[in-house]
């Protein structure tokens, strides 16, 4: 390979051999040099969590001829950028891309989004990174049908680089190529889980419980995630890692704290 072909690292929450991270391999392989480090099991709705009670394993999947590097990780989605930002590459990667994940990662989902928080991760070791998510949950999604917008997304950021503490969270609608109206760049919509438990019990009549709920958008703006996906686009929503309310220090620094 060209030594002047950018640096790529690629990781996902679905798994290694997720279809969709299979796309986004054969999007990235035309853009750079690519390094797969992804979980050899489904770490769907991980968050940000890392491995700290348990070892990690390493497992090269790639062999000597092959055209890229590839790796599974016992681990989180965010222990594999970290290991392989650690002990797997020799320089920082130009760009970290996550996904594509099965499923929407919009609104109030990134918070506990293994996909995006592997992008997160990248971010806050100073690596330019996007979390791809496609809102369609079947394992046998089409992913053929945004390749293209992939690709000119993550050539925008590797021209451009990204503002120091942002990444980036990409949603494509499920619909047909021709049908996706653009891209827009949005604000997270305001929305919560209305959580539901579905309480059974073993046959040894101990209690357990299977999550469930119901996704409520509180937010009708129409410079959002949730408007610009009902409505045909790509939303791109620009995320930052400061997590500091920066609009309340004014108000907070008015309470009486030290009388």
């Amino acid at each position: 390979m060209k030594k002047n072909r950018p640096l790529i690292l690629i990781t996902n929450d679905d798994g290694v051999s997720a279809p969709g991270i299979r796309a986004l391999i054969s999007v990235m392989a035309e853009l750079g040099e690519i390094v797969v480090v992804a979980p050899d099991t489904p770490q769907s709705a991980m968050g940000h969590a890392i491995t700290i009670n348990s070892t990690l394993y390493l497992n090269k999947i790639s062999k000597d001829n092959d055209p890229f590097l590839e790796y599974s990780c016992s681990g989180t989605p965010v222990d594999c950028v970290k290991l392989a930002v650690n002990e797997i590459l020799k320089r920082k990667p130009d760009l970290c891309v996550s996904g594509v994940n099965h499923g929407s990662n919009s609104s109030i989902n990134v918070i506990y989004s293994g996909t995006m928080s592997a992008a997160v991760e990248a971010g806050i070791e100073g690596i330019p990174a996007i979390g791809f998510s496609l809102l369609d949950y079947d394992w046998n999604a089409d992913f053929d049908t945004i390749k293209s917008f992939i690709r000119k997304i993550s050539v925008e950021v590797l021209e451009n680089g990204l503002p120091e503490g942002v990444v980036l969270n990409v949603n494509f609608p499920k619909l047909k190529e021709e049908d996706i109206k653009g891209i827009r760049i949005c604000r997270q919509a305001k929305a919560i889980w209305v959580e539901k438990f579905d309480k059974r019990k073993t046959p040894q009549g101990r209690d357990y419980y299977w999550l469930a709920g119901e996704f409520v958008n509180q937010d009708k703006g129409e410079d959002t995630d949730e408007w610009a996906l009902e409505n045909g686009f790509i939303s791109v929503v620009p995320v930052q890692f400061d997590l500091t309310a920066h609009h309340a220090i004014q108000q907070l620094n008015t309470w009486k704290w030290n009388e």
